[in-house]
């Protein structure tokens, strides 16, 4: 019976340190994949963000007017194409002298915001959005023909938004504003 003894703590003395070998494989496994966990964690906050600048961009393009002529146009209420506007019809780009952060001549149309960029992230009166610097915006807009309910073509402004961030991260959302009303300046 003693010598049964020592033959078990023999064996239990390999079998422990088997099982310190294995525990410590298994723990830098785990560790290993810990790691990665953590440097992946500001991923979904970027990723939020991204999301919040795309949807806050897309938004204030689809929210103006899709008229057939520029919003101050004396013809505006009256035009049944672009060729009724008194001055220059709407056509894909900002007019002359309209810009985004203008008091004078502001945006005031969807398509005035084609081929916008924006590097570093700036609210409507042109100031900067503490801890955004680190992101792009570029907004195209594009003619797009929707199928409207009777069968005839709608004429509609597909609009894409694309927002690059930190660590080559990038969103984009697609939008699309039809003219449903186009003798509204709103």
């Amino acid at each position: 019976m003693c010598g049964d003894r020592r033959r078990v703590r023999g064996a239990s003395l390999i079998e422990v340190i088997v099982f310190i070998v294995i525990v410590s494989v298994a723990a830098g496994a785990v560790l290993g994949s810990l790691q990665w966990s953590v440097r992946a964690s500001p991923d979904p906050m970027i990723r939020k963000q991204l999301l919040a600048i795309a949807e806050s961009m897309l938004e204030e393009v689809l929210l103006q007017p899709h008229t057939w002529c520029d919003p101050t146009d004396v013809n505006l209420a009256t035009a049944t194409s672009d060729r009724d506007c008194a001055s220059l019809p709407e056509a894909l780009g900002p007019e002359p002298d309209e810009d985004r952060y203008g008091t004078r001549m502001p945006f005031n149309n969807v398509n005035d915001y084609h081929d916008f960029r924006m590097a570093g992230i700036r609210n409507v009166r042109n100031e900067a959005v503490p801890g955004l610097e680190a992101y792009a915006v570029v907004v195209q807009v594009s003619d797009a023909r929707l199928a409207a309910a009777s069968g005839d073509s709608a004429e509609a402004l597909r609009v894409l938004v694309t927002v690059t961030g930190p660590a080559s991260s990038e969103l984009v959302l697609e939008g699309y504003r039809t003219r449903h009303a186009p003798n509204a300046a709103n």
